[in-house]
Formats: C-alpha cells, structure tokens, sequence
C-alpha cells in the first residue's frame, strides 16, 4: 500500500513537471518568469477633455482597473463567502477542493468546482483554456482537462508566491467578466448600478459577485428572477460565514434588484465624433510604437474643452430640431431630391440603396436574385430611429428607413482656439449612432460665399486697400477653350451701379466685386493663396473659384480663419496634446504645426474686413449684434451654394474660430429659397446659439476684447468711412433688419 502510494506520489511529481516543462510539446506552453511577474490583462484606454472629464474609451474588452483601497468589505466578504471560504489559509491549491475537483473529473460528476480564488485569476490572465491549450494532449477529453487543471494549480502557487493575498484579490476584481462587455469590478459597477466599486450596497455587491459564475445565465438585465435568486445565495453563503447577521440577510434578500444599466460604447458620451476621428492617428502611432490602443490602458489627453463640447451638442440639437421642423414643412407631400432645374430624380432611392452596404450584402448572400434581395428590402422590422425628441422604435423596412433618413438635414461644426491650434468642440452630425458620417474633415461641400476671404486676401497682399472704391458693374471672363463665357450674377440677380469699397463688397458678399478681383488677380494666384492658408483639398483655378466652387472641409476652413485671427501664422488643428502609459509615464506629447503665410498687416486687414460683416449696414451677419445682442468684436463670413443645397458660417473672436455646414445627405436634397436655405439662416443661428452659451459661462474664460492690433502701424488706410458718400444711409430700411446671404450665388451661377 504504501509502496502504491510512494509511486503514485512520484508519479504525479513527474506529471506536474512535465506539465511544467511542456515534455515534447504534450501539454502546451507556460508562462515564462517575467510573464508571471508582469501578468498582462487588456486594459481600456481612456480618452480626456482638456478639462480633465472622462470623454470615453477604446477597447477590445472594457476593463478599467481599481486599486485595493477602492473595494469595499462587503465585496471582498461576498466574493470569498461565495468562490473560496478558505482563501486565508491556502497557499494557491484548497486540498479540499482539489479532491472534489479531481473525484468530479474522473466520475463526469458536478459536485463543486476545485478552483481556489488564486487558480481563477491564473485561468483568466494566462488564458489556460485558450493560449496556453496547444499541446499534443490538450482537448483530449478528461486529460485534456487534468493538464489544464495542473497548470493553474501550478500558476496557482507561483502566483501565491509572487503577490500578497491583496493583490491576488485586486487581481481578480480587475480581470474577470460580467457580461453586457463589462471586464472588471471597475466597469461592471458602473454598467450596472453607476456607480464606484466602494459605493456598492450589500445587495449589489453580491449580485455582481454572483454574476461572474456565467455572465449570460445570471444576468440581472437578461434574467432578473434568476439573478436575484442567485443574488440571495450569495447572501446566505455571506451569513454562513458570519459576513452578515441574519437580520442583514433577511432585510438584503427581500430587496428587489434596482439597476441603472448602461452599456459603454462608442456612440455615447461627449464628442463620439471626435472621438472617431482621433482614433484613426493614434492608430498609426500606436502602430509606429508597437503599443495597442486597445488593450495598453494607455490615457489620451486631448485639446477638446467639455463646456464648449457640450454647448455645441445642445446648440446642435436646438437649431437642427427647428430647420428640422421647417425642412419637413417645406416638403410636406413632396418627394425633395430635385435636379437642378426642380424636377424630381428618378429612381433616386433605388439608386441610392444600390450603393449601400446592406444591398451589397444581400445581392451575394441571394447570389444576385433581385427578387429575394428586393423581398428583404421591403420587409418591415422593428427598429431603432432617431428623431430629434428621442430615439423610437418604428415598424420600417430598409427602404423605409432609407427614405426616411434622406429627408433629414446634416450639419457639422468645429470650434478651435487659433492661437494654439487646439480643437475646442467637434460636433460631426446629428447622432453618431444613427449617422457615422463626420460632416466636420470627412465631409467635403462647396464653400460658397466662405471662401471669398482667401481671394481678399490675396488682393490685400497685392496692394488693394479695404477702401478700394469699385462699381457694381458685370464682369466677364471670355470664353476659351471647352468653357463658355462667363458673367457672376450678384444674390439678387442684378447690378446696382453704385461704387462699393473692398471692405463693404466683402461684408455685403458682392460676386460682381469678387468677380472682378479674380479677374485682376488671376485664378492661379487666388489656388496658390487657398494651398498656403490650409486649403489642402484640390482647388480648381477657374473663374468661378472665388465663389467657393471646389469641395473642402469644415476642418480646412477653420484653419483658414485661424490664420488671420493669429497674425498671419496659420496652425494645423491639434486635437491630442499628450499620452501616456497606464503608469502615468508620458509616451508621447504633440505640438501645434505653425507657418507663418501671411503678413501681422494682411492678416489684421483681413479681420477688420471680416468685422464689417457683422457692423457694417447690409452685411450678412449683423444680426449677431442687433438679434443675439453681443457687445463683442466679432468677424464672420456666410455662405450659401448653387441651389442653397449647403449653407456655411464662420466666425471669429480674438481666441475662437467656429465654422459649420448645413445641408442634406445628397447635394441634390436641400430647401427651395433663400428665404430658409441660405447660410445667414440655416446655419448663422448655430453659432449665435453656441456663442451666447460660451459667453455666459465665465469659467471658460473667453476673450471678450478687440482682436489685438499688429505691433507696427498699419501702412494702409482701413477706416472706410469718408469714402462712402453718404450711401450708409440709402440702404432700405428692411435690408437693415433682414440677414440675407447677398453676395451667395443662385442656381444659375455655379
């Protein structure tokens, strides 16, 4: 007998270092030292607001880590009550529990698991069911499972020698799952209570200890009666070991489990759009630097201010829920994608679903069967719709929803500090969930009447003062080769004859007067200045350029503005100033990239000019003074493009530069006058309504001063005054009172 067991002792020594040494690759591979002092989990990285909020996370699997001091006694109790009574006393293997394991295996009985606390943070940080199972004998039944039951025993002790009992436990409270992609106590407390690890009740402790045993089966969002039901064993296994009195389990047990539950993702939280759009370079540098953002707990610190963010998602929702409301109105009975000439385009929504992705799907799952792929495009399901007074659920099929989305207005608006280059606010369209389009750098329109200030610019730069007198008059660029001659119209059609300066020309957005500087300028001067002050989308160097004919972003122009806000340097937006490890160490740190393009006297030309939209009478945006009534300097540009199918705004302050789009999906989709469709009216309130948030809320610190003069005198006249012959007063007095987009182009000039 005792010469059977000395030989069975043997030989369970030598199986356990074969299984410790993988003999010819039997038993598939174990930790090495450093692994097993360095154990790795994959941690969520977290992305922050200059202002230190929390702006969401990237992630594979959503684990925020929590220090020992975070957790509360009443979780440890529970957890220890429930998974191993006799964590205190073991070294890594619970005798007791090995042999009823053990007898379990053998006999294909169920009578108790054998895995001590420390074994279940080994199976879930060294993965011995998935990476370490690629032995010859792994997956081979009862073996199999003996093999992998003898390296997390083994894991088990070194473990216990490497980490105190404190850390073994913060180990496991940070690594294992919950379900509803919740890794770790950190995130499961706030998925399902919101709540910190060391604010949990009793109850609640226990319930997310109770969960751990099988996420999908006790589940308190999938199955309630089973969770509580498994929640109060938890609590009696508490009272058993003396955790709690009885008194405590009675009280505890009868309570119904209260959830405030919210799955993370990247649809919810400030700035989701942003938020898409950093992600795409840290990605490269992640790459560069053999780091993964999803799984490093690497923390991003970047340039966006939560106050400005959050009052252009609410100045979002405000303005678009109103131009909503008059585009619907606007259409009512009527199909709004249009040609140019106003009539309906045929077989548009076919068309267009053509060229989504569900259609492609379904054309190779039915090998290409029209009928059955049509069949499915018609079937209506329940679902998920975004309205702008809520989500709701609507019966819909895919062409349902397809025409359903197309009659909804898009905007985007980005907000920058140009001195520095740093993105304030990113609001890329309506709901990131429901549209995934970034409508501030993805999306690319015609500019309109807010690319004029770059042709400005250039004649400010050749010699042209503010005050350059130049009549109302037509101007015509002859006919070449392959192109027609061409003859800008002014907004209302006509000329008046009357002499305007530069300055004026630019605030009342006058084509005939921008005609006439292209003209003198050249078109190839006007794309030189368009490259060097940010334009960094292809510019066609044609007649019509200064009118905004050639697509480019939100991003783009607000580096234009910036440029003259910040004397003549433009700076490249920057949206990340730091990052560093989940320690704390700094990996990296970004700096805006600067040129200098224009000169301190052209740039400051150029704001003063801009200013005058918004003071001088007839300029397209003085209702920022005489409606939203702010005493500040303020310089902006409209703009509105063929068919008002995109209406634009930009606007500056000394430490702010905002620009927005408004418009549909398709540029074919878009109101039918200027009276609601031009950029004074479609997308100017925007602005108004951001602007008065950030302006009330003193904690920002917004600079309400004058722009900042340049340090040498000015070499040209800029105070317009003397030379307007009295024409300030002949302006109509509802011209005064209205804010059209004058100088923006009809259907016909583009």
């Amino acid at each position: 007998m005792w010469l059977l067991f000395g030989v069975g002792v043997v030989g369970l020594g030598l199986f356990v270092l074969a299984v410790s040494g993988n003999f010819l690759n039997l038993f598939g591979r174990m930790p090495n030292l450093k692994s097993l002092e360095n154990p790795r989990s994959e941690l969520a990285s977290e992305i922050y607001s200059a202002d230190g909020v929390l702006l969401g996370k990237y992630f594979r699997e959503n684990r925020t880590p929590v220090d020992f001091k975070d957790l509360p006694q009443n979780l440890i109790d529970a957890l220890i009550a429930t998974e191993d009574v006799r964590f205190e006393q073991h070294s890594g293997i619970d005798a007791k529990s090995v042999m009823r394991a053990v007898t379990g295996v053998l006999t294909f009985s169920h009578n108790g698991g054998g895995s001590t606390l420390t074994q279940q943070v080994a199976k879930v940080l060294f993965r011995t069911r998935g990476d370490l199972n690629d032995g010859t004998l792994n997956g081979t039944g009862k073996l199999g499972l003996l093999i992998t039951k003898t390296k997390e025993w083994i894991l088990a002790i070194r473990l216990e020698r490497n980490y105190t009992k404190r850390e073994i436990i913060r180990m496991y409270f940070n690594t294992v799952e919950y379900g509803s992609n919740a890794f770790g106590i950190n995130t499961a407390a706030k998925t399902f209570f919101n709540k910190a690890p060391k604010n949990l009740s009793t109850p609640e402790a226990a319930t997310l200890v109770g969960i751990v045993n099988a996420p999908g089966r006790f589940s308190p969002v999938l199955h309630p009666d089973r969770s509580r039901k498994r929640r109060n064993w938890v609590l009696r296994q508490m009272a058993k070991s003396n955790y709690i009195t009885d008194a405590e389990l009675a009280q505890d047990t009868a309570k119904r489990i209260v959830l405030h539950y919210s799955v993370e993702n990247p649809s919810k939280g400030l700035a989701p759009y942003f938020r898409a759009e950093v992600v795409k370079s840290l990605l490269s540098w992640a790459k560069e630097t053999d780091h993964d953002l999803y799984a490093d707990g690497l923390k991003i610190y970047t340039t966006i201010d939560s106050r400005m963010q959050a009052y252009a998602e609410k100045s979002m929702a405000e303005h678009m829920t109103l131009q909503q409301k008059w585009f619907s109105a606007h259409w009512k009975g009527q199909l709004p994608w249009r040609d140019e000439n106003g009539k309906v385009i045929p077989n548009f929504l076919v068309n267009s679903m053509r060229r989504t992705q569900r259609y492609k799907s379904l054309m190779a799952q039915y090998d290409g069967n029209r009928d059955s792929v049509n069949y499915y495009l018609h079937k209506k399901y329940k679902m998920p719709v975004f309205t702008w007074q809520g989500e709701k659920e609507m019966l819909m099929s895919p062409y349902d929803s397809l025409e359903y989305y197309k009659r909804y207005l898009q905007a985007g608006f980005m907000a920058m500090n140009p001195l520095n280059g740093q993105v304030k606010a990113w609001v890329g369209g309506p709901n990131y969930k429901f549209f995934k389009f970034d409508h501030v750098r993805q999306g690319k329109r015609q500019p309109g009447s807010t690319f004029k200030p770059i042709v400005y610019a250039a004649a400010i730069d050749q010699g042209y003062s503010p005050c350059y007198p130049r009549p109302d008059v037509a101007t015509t660029f002859p006919a070449v080769a392959g192109r027609a001659a061409y003859t800008p119209h002014n907004f209302e059609g006509g000329f008046s004859g009357r002499t305007f300066t530069l300055r004026q020309a630019l605030a009342r957005s006058m084509n005939s007067i921008t005609a006439w500087l292209v003209m003198k300028l050249g078109p190839e001067t006007i794309a030189t200045y368009a490259k060097r002050l940010g334009i960094t989308s292809p510019v066609d160097a044609v007649p019509s350029m200064g009118f905004g004919t050639s697509d480019c972003s939100i991003y783009e122009l607000c580096g234009v503005y910036s440029t003259f806000v910040n004397k003549g340097v433009h700076t490249e937006p920057i949206m990340v100033t730091r990052i560093e490890d989940k320690n704390g160490n700094v990996l990296r740190e970004f700096v805006p990239q600067t040129k200098e393009v224009l000169s301190e006297e052209t740039a400051f030309i150029m704001t003063n000019m801009l200013q005058a939209s918004t003071t001088e009478p007839g300029g397209t945006s003085t209702i920022l003074h005489t409606g939203f009534k702010f005493p500040y300097e303020i310089g902006a540009k409209t703009g509105t493009t063929s068919n008002y199918s995109d209406a634009w705004f930009m606007g500056i302050t000394p430490d702010l530069v905002c620009g927005m789009w408004v418009g549909g999906e398709d540029r074919s989709i878009h109101f039918r006058t200027g009276t609601y469709g031009q950029g004074a009216r479609e997308a100017l309130p925007l602005y108004g309504l951001f602007m008065q948030k950030v302006y009330k809320d003193k904690s920002i610190g917004i600079n309400t001063g004058p722009f900042p003069a340049p340090a040498a005198p000015l070499s040209i006249e800029i105070d317009c005054s003397k030379y307007y012959g009295g024409q300030r007063d002949t302006i109509p007095a509802d011209q005064k009172m209205q804010v059209p987009d004058a100088g923006d182009l009809d259907d016909k000039d583009i």
